[in-house]
């Protein structure tokens, strides 16, 4: 398809690639829902708390730390609850997750949202490389902590990337420190698959919704490319060159997060699970992210090494 096309391409649904996250969820009445979005101080994070705020529902915003969890949603309308979730510390993440269980009420949708992208030399949290760490491991302690308190037809949405081919061997099970051969995007790639199969793994254990839609649900995205802060460890010339790019082929913030708040709020995708989504629509991930085996073996490994961390 050409640039033209996919820029004015859309699904059956309506929603393609110019379609923003106040578009997507345009009509939509969120009051007396509540959602955990993670990553919201900038970004993808803080354009999707808006919208879902915008539409009534209550929002527990986390980052990294309280006062950026606070700031993030300044001059914004709406109910938000906000919360330091570090997803590089297990001690901060189950402290998110017990003022969760403490104090909020069933959870309508879980978006993880937030990541770090290629720091240029090896960066570990724990002993295993910092972008596995925060963009899967994080992640996965946060929600499969809150699953008790997924509600009866709650949603996980998953943030991933098309860069997840950037991972054409799978994951490196036997270099998860990231010691022996450290590449930024390829380790950033592995990150992202890891995303696509615990999202596949999840979606198979919470198991398939009825014929009425009703059942908890797991669906990961690629929300295109963004200049935003996630950038920020990008050598200075290929961010110069992406913002040059920006006007012609990236996406807004608002658009980037479009995916990411259709999934967790539309009625269109209701009772679907186990998907790959772009620009609004399902898509098929790489062969690499639709290996069971690798899913299931990623899901031990995950819960191996959270049980260790816990201790």
């Amino acid at each position: 398809m050409s640039l033209a096309g996919l820029l004015k391409g859309k699904g059956s649904n309506g929603f393609g690639y110019q379609t923003t996250a106040m578009e997507v969820t345009a009509g939509l009445d969120l009051h007396g829902r509540t959602m955990l979005v993670t990553g919201c101080s900038s970004g993808l994070g803080r354009e999707t708390i808006r919208a879902l705020a915008a539409r009534g529902a209550r929002v527990i915003a986390t980052a990294r730390d309280l006062p950026r969890a606070r700031q993030a949603h300044v001059g914004m309308a709406g109910d938000f609850v906000p919360l330091a979730c570090d997803l590089s510390e297990p001690a901060s993440i189950r402290a998110c997750i017990a003022a969760v269980v403490a104090t909020a009420p069933p959870l309508d949708a879980i978006v993880c949202n937030a990541g770090v992208m290629a720091p240029p030399t090896l960066r570990q949290a724990h002993g295993y490389e910092l972008q596995f760490f925060t963009n899967h491991l994080g992640h996965f302690i946060l929600v499969t902590g809150l699953l008790d308190r997924l509600a009866a037809a709650g949603r996980v949405v998953v943030v991933a990337s098309n860069a997840h081919r950037r991972a054409p061997a799978g994951i490196e099970f036997d270099n998860l420190s990231g010691q022996r051969d450290y590449a930024p995007m390829r380790m950033y790639g592995q990150s992202k698959l890891a995303n696509v199969l615990f999202t596949r793994e999840l979606a198979r254990r919470l198991g398939n919704p009825g014929q009425a839609g009703v059942g908890r649900t797991a669906n990961c995205l690629h929300p295109g490319v963004i200049a935003t802060n996630l950038m920020r460890d990008v050598p200075v010339v290929g961010r110069l060159a992406l913002k040059m790019a920006t006007p012609l082929v990236l996406k807004t913030p608002a658009q980037g997060a479009a995916t990411q708040c259709y999934l967790a709020t539309h009625p269109g995708v209701a009772g679907v699970t186990g998907q790959y989504f772009r620009d609004c629509n399902v898509a098929q991930p790489w062969p690499v992210g639709r290996d069971d085996e690798a899913a299931a073996r990623l899901w031990e490994v995950s819960e191996a090494i959270a049980t260790k961390l816990a201790d």
